[in-house]
Formats: C-alpha cells, sequence, structure tokens
C-alpha cells in the first residue's frame, strides 16, 4: 500500500469552509475522510506528494491519518500564521505518524519529532526513516484560516 502526503492552506467565510479549501488544495477535498490514529501498516510506503492525485470518485471515503489547524479573524491580531505538521518514522516493520498543530511552526515540528520518539521508545520496532511535512497559512483578519496535512492511506472506496 501507498501512503501520500499531501498538504494544503485555505482560506473561507467560516471555520469549515476554511478547512474545505484547504483540503481542496491538499486534493483530498472531494472525498469523506476517515481518520485513523496513527500506525502505519508493516506493508506501506510513506511519501510526501505535495498535493494528492486523483485518488478515485468523488465521495467516496478515504482512510487517512490528518494534522488540521485554524484560525479565526479575531485571530489574526495574536498570530500572523498557523501550522499543522504530520510526522513519520518507518522501517522494514510497521511505522508511526504523529501530528500537532499551532501558531509556531518550530515549537509545532518540534512537538511532531518528540511525538515520534517518544512512540519508538514503546514499540520494539526497527526505524530507519524520519519525516515530516508542515503547511503553514497566514491568518487572515477578514477570513477563517486553515491548514491541513494529510496522510491518505491508498486509495478511495465506495462507501457502500
Amino acid at each position: 500500500m501507498d501512503i501520500l502526503v499531501a498538504d494544503g492552506v485555505g482560506h473561507g467565510p467560516t471555520e469549515l469552509a476554511a478547512y474545505d479549501a484547504a483540503l481542496a488544495d491538499a486534493g483530498v477535498g472531494d472525498f469523506n475522510l476517515v481518520t485513523v490514529s496513527s500506525v502505519v501498516p508493516a506493508d506501506a510506503t510513506v511519501e510526501g506528494v505535495g498535493t494528492a492525485p486523483d485518488l478515485g470518485p468523488a465521495g467516496d471515503r478515504l482512510t487517512v491519518v490528518q494534522a488540521h489547524a485554524s484560525a479565526s479573524p479575531a485571530d489574526a491580531h495574536d498570530t500572523d500564521g498557523v501550522t499543522a505538521c504530520l510526522g513519520w518514522a518507518t522501517g522494514p516493520g510497521p511505522g508511526l505518524f504523529y501530528e500537532a498543530d499551532g501558531a509556531d511552526a518550530d515549537a509545532v515540528r518540534e512537538t511532531v519529532l518528540e511525538g515520534l520518539d517518544a512512540g519508538r521508545d514503546l514499540r520494539d520496532w526497527t526505524f530507519d526513516h524520519e519525516e515530516t511535512c508542515c503547511a503553514t497559512v497566514d491568518t487572515d483578519e477578514s477570513a477563517y484560516a486553515a491548514a491541513v496535512v494529510v496522510a491518505a492511506y491508498g486509495d478511495s472506496k465506495p462507501i457502500a
């Protein structure tokens, strides 16, 4: 199985509209997302792709791990942007995802790395690769803002 990591940012008149725009920017806005926790199956490969390719018909379900950050117009007074970050550690067997979000991009990335370290310490697995993907969106006094990083587990599947 290929797990593709895509990222996107968006703005909109509501928090949900901004999130929808960020998902569309990542290439996964037309799916019903089913979020799973954080384990990479042993037979999977993880690849950062920027924008997801065609993963199937609109309306299908898509299994994902996701990081999501959002900000209201009022937040623009306190911060210049918000960041969503997803990190993964993989090896010859199973692997892990960790996600975080916040207003300080460096701190968000550091939180992801600390989470990956803690997750590795809990498991007797071999890890030989680590990577992160972060998306930062500028806040806006006239619109909601959202950033997403989505790890899509293969192609979409019909709901029924």
